[in-house]
């Protein structure tokens, strides 16, 4: 499992919905953050103490995850994708494999596009999310409903790339379809979980979301971050927070 980590990007099949490299240049980089030192610097903190301890008990539920993922079907156990993080920088997210590797991504990002103007979805399943998405294998499913998929990125918190708590890491064609009043969300790193997941997810319009990300960086403090994380376990239990 560690070796996949390792390897460089390039070697990795591309799994379906990864497109090519985001233009950061879309992404304007946002100034004058709402952020006080003394409260980033406590959730840097936070996020390191917790996401070692939860390497540490999570890490047989990755190693099995990581398993069925290299079962599913041809291709990697892990699987590298360019998201958007703070100031607008990509970042490489890590995610447990749950789709087939070189498909197309054509139908999400209609499913999107569909979404940000407001229009509804019958294949909607959650946020962001297609029902019935030929793309994913049958163990994938498994990882996705529960939210096992979302593990690896308990790296990419000990990295710096993402915290525990903040808003959702986009990709770059769902970023160029934002309003510039969204671009605060880009003021602070994305999250594994956030306000959004942890608000009705199921319920929510993809603006409704969006505007909860912003919300999420105007009220930005350590009590919101540790409030955020204690939702975030019964929000599991109800069908996934992530």
């Amino acid at each position: 499992m560690l070796r996949d980590v390792s390897e460089s990007a390039p070697a990795v099949p591309r799994q379906a919905g990864q497109p090519t490299s985001p233009a950061p240049a879309a992404i304007a980089p946002v100034k004058g953050t709402p952020i006080a030192g003394t409260t980033a610097s406590a959730t840097r903190v936070l996020d390191i103490a917790l996401t070692m301890a939860g390497l540490i008990l999570a890490g047989p539920l990755l190693a099995v995850g990581w398993l069925l993922a290299r079962a599913s079907s041809p291709g990697p156990g892990l699987f590298r994708q360019q998201r958007i993080g703070r100031d607008g920088t990509p970042f490489t997210i890590l995610k447990l494999r749950t789709m087939r590797v070189n498909g197309d991504d054509a139908q999400h990002r209609a499913y999107v596009r569909g979404m940000l103007q407001g229009e509804q979805c019958a294949q909607q399943q959650g946020m962001y999310k297609l029902a019935g998405d030929p793309r994913i294998t049958r163990a994938g499913a498994f990882l996705r409903k529960t939210s096992l998929d979302e593990l690896p990125q308990l790296i990419n918190v000990l990295r710096g790339d993402m915290s525990l708590v903040g808003p959702r890491p986009v990709l770059g064609y769902e970023a160029e379809m934002y309003r510039p009043a969204d671009q605060l969300r880009f003021a602070v790193r994305p999250g594994i979980t956030g306000l959004w997941q942890v608000s009705g997810r199921s319920r929510l319009s993809m603006r409704q979301a969006l505007d909860l990300d912003s919300d999420f960086v105007r009220h930005y403090s350590v009590a919101l971050y540790l409030t955020i994380l204690a939702r975030t376990v019964p929000a599991l239990l109800r069908g996934g927070a992530t």
